[in-house]
């Protein structure tokens, strides 16, 4: 099990019920489990032999290596004189370990062991004792490296001592879902950044029920209604009649039972389905930034002799809305106080005083850049009451199969995060990486649009960007994306004050650097929100902004303003942190100590205050 968390200053804020989860998901189980984090077995497969001579049934490593880590921190480590200390086309790389088989009942019945990956990639082949798994979804390979995924362990592989064995395979493939990690498209350097690929989460064996609920809960409410839309999937082992019942709890500061308790009688198949159900939740309290208010759901399936198999996981109740030219929540116009942030190689502590500091800074909304974070920063910032803005890990060319594979992607992100209120807004894509030829080819227009409805019908929940930045869909009028969002960067205050003048009054050409609308004609009258969804950049080298903090900070304060004298629903600063070449950051990335005054990017009168570290 992880220690707990040290307590870094954070005062009432520090208030944190997921640390005491050490795995890296924010919905729970009370069972027993094994983390496999420490050290494990490495080398690295150079010549790519490895399956052909059957290193899953016995091989000799002359390394080690931490898990989690990345590979390119474990080629580091090795400092092997005869091989190189990095990759630049593809890497493929074996971790081994041996693990003691957890206890259990002998009459246990109910029971089975799944081993879990809380992310590896891109591509990661699993044996067990010279086995090969295949993962619950059917996969003997999982492909992706932003999500997890799971194994169930047959009780004819197990031993009392089990020998673990892992193939991880990545190349420079641009038509993979990337991010910002370099490929052989975009080379590091820039914006574009080493890539961190492999054992990149956490690993561990569980008890799970023969017949369960997956560790998968999305959440739609309609706050007029007070009613609950929960999406659950359940995953059987033995077919017959079951009884799912929901049990909503509130805080400290409510009834201690529960607050409602709905029962749903199903008679299931073997194998996995989908199931939504509605709960009524009169007199609910909604969430939203100043009051975050959360509720405990306890889900449990119960066959027909009364056992029960049960996760339990927060949620909150709240409405996003795109409205003419303003974001509603709850009912309510909310401008976005937001900054991008991109947390890079960043460990979970390190994340969590980021986003502890991004609302000391007066931000209410986290624009998490083309990347994946732990899940449990996610319930974090429903902790908090911060909004999120997520985005798919972008591919880096725009071909049939970087578009199955960007879909697929999307698929793995959205069944691990639909539970959590602080989530808004999704991205499909930014400034037209894997999307190149947005403006001129219509099949790569018609899979965003196809994606943009997908999401509008079967995640009502969240608001929908088709491409950030510039090179919107217009589809016979009508904009495919809930807001229209342009990046702009200057570091003169004049410049600045035309270019949201040319965005305000409608001019779609020569404000930012691309056309901000493609396909059929578009013409604005304020039906969109508007959102300057990247500005600042001032910390870039040679970009002629501010040299000091002192600077940096009354150019902030002064486009600030600026923003806020027009009809512009939100705007996102950029940038958090320091990353590689990008040195724009506001917050130390090592320690989340604030270079700028507290408050800096906030609309509100009432800021948050920076807990010391």
């Amino acid at each position: 099990m992880l220690p707990p968390a040290p307590n870094y200053g954070f005062s009432a804020l520090n208030h944190d019920p997921h640390l005491a989860n050490p795995l890296p998901r924010s919905v729970v189980r009370d069972n027993n489990y094994l983390l496999l984090d420490g050290v494990w077995n490495f080398t690295v497969d150079y010549q790519d032999v490895g399956l052909n001579d059957d290193w899953c049934l016995g091989h000799t490593y002359e390394r080690t290596a931490s898990w989690p880590g990345s590979v390119e921190e474990h080629m580091a480590a090795a400092k092997d004189q005869n091989q190189p200390a990095a990759w630049h086309d593809q890497v493929v790389a074996w971790y081994e370990r041996e693990f003691d088989l957890p206890a259990r009942d002998a009459d246990d019945k109910h029971s089975l062991f799944q081993l879990t990956f809380g992310a590896c990639g891109y591509e990661t082949r699993v044996w067990l004792n010279g086995h090969l798994l295949r993962t619950i979804e059917g996969e003997d390979v999982h492909y992706g490296e932003y999500t997890s995924f799971s194994f169930e362990l047959r009780p004819g592989l197990l031993q009392p001592v089990n020998r673990l064995t892992v193939r991880i395979a990545d190349t420079m493939d641009a038509e993979t879902p990337r991010g910002k990690q370099e490929s052989h498209v975009y080379k590091r350097g820039g914006i574009w950044y080493q890539t961190q690929t492999g054992a990149v989460r956490s690993v561990w064996v569980e008890m799970v029920e023969r017949n369960r609920l997956r560790s998968r809960v999305g959440v739609d409410s309609i706050i007029e209604d007070r009613l609950v839309r929960f999406n659950l999937s359940t995953r059987i082992q033995d077919p017959g009649p079951y009884t799912l019942r929901l049990q909503v709890f509130g805080n400290a500061d409510e009834a201690p039972g529960p607050l409602a308790t709905a029962d749903f009688p199903l008679r299931l198949a073997a194998g996995q389905r989908e199931q939504r159900v509605v709960v009524e939740l009169p007199g609910a309290r909604l969430w939203q930034p100043g009051a975050p208010h959360l509720y405990r759901l306890v889900a449990q399936l119960i066959d027909q002799n009364g056992y029960a198999a049960q996760i339990e996981t927060d949620f909150g109740l709240r409405k996003i809305e795109s409205r003419g030219s303003r974001v509603y929540l709850n009912n309510a116009p909310v401008y976005l106080d937001g900054i991008l942030y991109q947390p890079g190689t960043a460990t979970y502590e390190e994340i969590r005083r980021h986003f502890y500091a991004m609302q000391a800074l007066g931000c209410n909304l986290v624009r998490v850049h083309i990347a994946g974070i732990d899940p449990r920063l996610y319930a974090l910032a429903d902790e908090l009451g911060l909004l999120l803005w997520v985005e798919v890990p972008s591919p880096h060319s725009s071909t049939p199969r970087s578009r199955q594979n960007h879909r697929f992607e999307l698929l793995r992100m959205l069944a691990l995060m639909q539970s959590h209120p602080s989530v808004v807004i999704w991205s499909l894509y930014n400034e037209d990486w894997g999307c190149q030829d947005i403006a001129t080819n219509p099949e790569t227009r018609a899979y965003i649009v196809e994606m943009y409805h997908y999401m509008r019908i079967n995640h009502p929940q969240f608001l929908v960007v088709d491409n950030d930045g510039w090179h919107h869909i217009s589809d016979r009028g009508r904009l495919k994306s809930d807001l229209l969002t342009a990046h702009l960067y200057t570091p003169d205050l004049g410049r600045w004050q035309e270019l949201l003048d040319r965005l305000v009054h409608g001019e779609l050409e020569g404000t930012a650097a691309f056309p901000l609308v493609v396909g059929d004609p578009f013409f604005y009258r304020c039906q969109k929100p508007l959102i300057v969804s990247e500005w600042g950049g001032f910390g870039f080298s040679d970009y002629g902004g501010p040299q000091d903090a002192e600077a940096r900070t009354n150019s902030i304060r002064a486009f600030k303003h600026e923003l806020r004298q027009r009809s512009i629903a939100g705007d996102v600063y950029t940038q958090a942190t320091n990353i590689e070449d990008e040195r724009n950051g506001l917050i130390n990335f090592h320690t989340g100590a604030l270079e700028v005054p507290a408050g800096v990017l906030a609309s509100q009168v009432e800021v948050p205050v920076m807990p010391s570290s």
